[in-house]
């Protein structure tokens, strides 16, 4: 399996006025054309690991990393011209809320052809064309007037389909997806999965998939890591994760409800000051 992702010892920090913010401390991983899942609670710094990778932290932040290179590219040498013509063309991220990360005063149509005319040189009626098969492709119905409408006049899991779209039309090599199911109800979550799935398959892309959802990725991932404070506390294969060793898993995993069972009240996590460490 090819490696397209090398992460040795990110560390993302945020100077404030009551001290430094570590959010990052220490994280190292290799990602091939697989699907890896990033699992912990909020703040446990799993988007901040995504958005370092793809150069969107804020211009505050102190990154630094013994490594952090994506297919020979070392990501924190290279210019910030080099970072602009990698994102949203070799390596993309669907954000959580299309709501707030698609334009509300451009047509769906419209976002999708300025990122694919953002990375090639395409004309304008080949490239609506490639937009609408994209679209097609994300398994929207009717393309051709969904291409047409605004994000406001659009459902949530249409909405989700047409970030996916738009972060998949320039065929990236790596997918970053930030709780791309969070917002969506059970049977839409399910169709957004077939398709990370079938792209994942049909590309040989290789995915991160941040969540909170541990039984998601459990059935979804071939391997899982687990996010404590912002440091890796555990990785495992994904098929393996009931048998998670660590006890901040084990306590994730506990606290989840169970059909049949007496679970009142749900058990909460006893916080130990040597997961810190």
């Amino acid at each position: 399996m090819n490696t397209l992702l090398n992460v040795e010892d990110l560390r993302v920090s945020f100077p404030t006025r009551t001290g430094v913010v570590e959010a990052v401390r220490g994280v190292s991983f290799s990602l091939g054309q697989e699907r890896l899942g990033i699992v912990g609670e909020s703040g446990s710094g799993k988007s901040q690991t995504g958005r370092a990778i793809m150069g969107l932290t804020p211009q505050q932040a102190e990154i630094t990393a013994r490594r952090l290179e994506f297919s020979g590219i070392d990501l924190l040498k290279a210019s910030v011209t080099e970072r602009r013509a990698l994102r949203g063309n070799r390596i993309a991220m669907i954000l959580q809320d299309p709501k707030y990360s698609l334009d509300p005063v451009m047509t769906i149509g419209r976002q999708i052809v300025e990122t694919l005319r953002t990375h090639e040189k395409i004309g304008k009626s080949a490239a609506r064309e490639r937009a609408l098969d994209m679209l097609a492709a994300v398994q929207i119905r009717d393309p051709r007037r969904v291409y047409d409408l605004f994000p406001h006049e659009v459902s949530g899991g249409m909405g989700q389909r047409a970030m996916i779209a738009m972060m998949l039309i320039a065929g990236p090599e790596l997918l970053i997806a930030d709780e791309p199911t969070s917002a969506l109800d059970v049977t839409v979550q399910l169709d957004i999965l077939r398709i990370l799935d079938r792209l994942v398959i049909d590309r040989g892309m290789g995915l991160i998939f941040i969540s909170h959802d541990l039984r998601l990725v459990s059935t979804f991932c071939d391997r899982v890591i687990v996010m404590y404070a912002g440091k890796i506390v555990e990785e495992l294969k994904a098929s393996e994760l009931a048998q998670a060793k660590h006890p901040y898993t084990q306590g994730l995993l506990n606290c989840m409800p169970k059909i049949g069972a007496d679970r009142h009240p749900l058990p909460v996590l006893d916080r130990q000051p040597e997961w810190l460490l």
